[in-house]
């Protein structure tokens, strides 16, 4: 045997020993976010404080810290439904498969549902639709990740204690022809609670909790919470839904203690359309809800295991795309998301129509991303938006397909000025095989140091946590 077998299999031995201890554990996912996706973060918010340094986040303070290869037994690429199946039951399997073997046909048995079979309280969190593939993986078993009311069904007889995110994607199938959900998860025990207006105290009183958006919430914005850079004083966040759970869980899980997933999933989509400014305030996010999740382990360390990690990489982000130097600050001007930038100019030109000006355009990006004040931008990027502008008066513009979004034109090519400007690099709209991060404190974590395959995550929290 190797001596590096042999050191992780006495690492695996000692967190087996301990593990009768372990009460709690955290699988924190953020959906899409690679090494780089974390470091650009902690370069970004050092730069806000003048100079070239970094402002740690909390899950790069814990202790151990490993890589994670993210590759399916499909392709050299991973999906979210693989990576995520890879996490959440000790083994990888085929793109497009949720918690099932490659061919589609055997289930199997996931951590969060192991916790659950010995008596532990049961969570999943996420900032995209709870029955999105990285959730679903934790408590669903069907061949294609697009099976979302097969899903939603599954979720409604998990009997896990309590799901938090935006609503079902398909709640009355794709036909629009089956039981509503919503009327199935009542039926199997679970008050939906939309909003957080009574605060986290006021779920206590519930056997089972689906906490989600209000209708007017989820009206606009279907399919996940607002993006953090877009966010108003009245939506829900991840941090408020992730300190939501703990206390919920807490409360249930005093004798036997409990499990939970969060994911920063909204990570992803942004990775995906390119859109760096908000890729990083959705990791800043995901970290805030680590750091509830860190607060949780300072009154209970000799119990506790939080592990970070990510599904995957998106975008094939690098920090630098020409010569030596970096310039985050220059993302600071940018105060909407993408999205959020595409729908204000199509409100304008589907207002104005013909007379949706150069002038409309100008005034647009400069209320929205700074530009012609704060932000300069060169003769050549100049001539770039205008060219942009003159395709979409003519019709030829269309919109730019960022897999979860339709993005205008104007609003790429000024987030692509932006991401030239500082220095922010992209290879592709979709994933990467990049390796990710994987960070992690508590009893028996040191085992998750070291390079490792991504089922070998799970595999390693349930020998920790005595699960199987």
């Amino acid at each position: 045997m190797r001596i590096r077998d042999l050191l992780l299999s006495m690492l695996l031995l000692t967190g087996a020993s301990m593990s009768a201890e372990i009460k709690y554990v955290f699988l924190m996912i953020g959906d899409g976010m690679g090494v780089n996706q974390v470091f650009a973060t902690e370069r970004y918010l050092g730069s806000l404080q003048g100079g070239h340094g970094r402002e740690a986040l909390t899950m790069t303070t814990f202790p151990n810290v490993g890589l994670s290869h993210t590759y399916s037994t499909s392709n050299g690429i991973t999906d979210s439904a693989a990576g995520g199946t890879a996490l959440s039951s000790l083994h990888k399997t085929a793109n497009g498969v949720i918690a099932m073997d490659s061919t589609g046909t055997i289930p199997y048995e996931t951590i969060a549902e192991m916790a659950h079979k010995q008596g532990r309280a049961v969570g999943i969190v996420t900032s995209v639709s709870i029955d999105h593939a990285t959730p679903a993986v934790f408590y669903a078993h069907v061949p294609k990740r697009s099976m979302y009311y097969e899903i939603g069904e599954q979720l409604a007889a998990s009997d896990f204690d309590f799901f938090a995110g935006a609503w079902f994607l398909k709640p009355t199938g794709k036909k629009k022809d089956r039981r509503d959900l919503m009327d199935i998860v009542k039926e199997n025990g679970y008050t939906v609670v939309k909003g957080l207006a009574e605060g986290p105290d006021g779920l206590l009183g519930y056997e089972k909790v689906i906490l989600t958006q209000t209708d007017e919430q989820e009206e606009a914005t279907s399919g996940s919470l607002p993006y953090a850079i877009d966010r108003t004083e009245t939506d829900m966040t991840l941090p408020q839904m992730t300190d939501a759970a703990i206390k919920f869980l807490d409360n249930k899980g005093k004798e036997k203690g409990f499990f939970l997933m969060v994911e920063g999933g909204a990570i992803d989509w942004a990775c995906h359309g390119n859109d760096g400014a908000t890729a990083m305030m959705e990791v800043k996010d995901f970290d805030n809800s680590i750091k509830i999740a860190y607060e949780f382990y300072k009154k209970h360390p000799e119990e506790t295991l939080i592990v970070v990690s990510a599904d995957h990489e998106t975008g094939g982000l690098a920090l630098g795309n020409s010569d030596y130097t970096l310039k985050f600050q220059e993302l600071a001007t940018q105060k909407c998301s993408q999205a959020a930038l595409s729908k204000a100019i199509l409100d304008e030109l589907n207002k104005k129509k013909k007379d949706f000006s150069i002038d409309d355009m100008k005034r647009l990006l400069k209320e929205k991303l700074g530009f012609y004040d704060s932000f300069k931008i060169s003769d050549k990027q100049e001539k770039a938006l205008e060219d942009a502008y003159a395709k979409t008066m003519a019709g030829k513009g269309g919109k730019v397909d960022n897999e979860y979004f339709k993005d205008e034109l104007i609003a790429t090519t000024a987030i692509d000025i932006i991401n030239e400007n500082s220095k922010m690099g992209w290879t592709t709209g979709a994933h990467s095989s990049a390796a990710v991060p994987v960070f992690s404190i508590g009893e028996g974590s040191e085992a998750l140091r070291g390079v490792m395959q991504n089922n070998e995550i799970s595999e390693r929290i349930a020998k920790i946590a005595n699960y199987k």
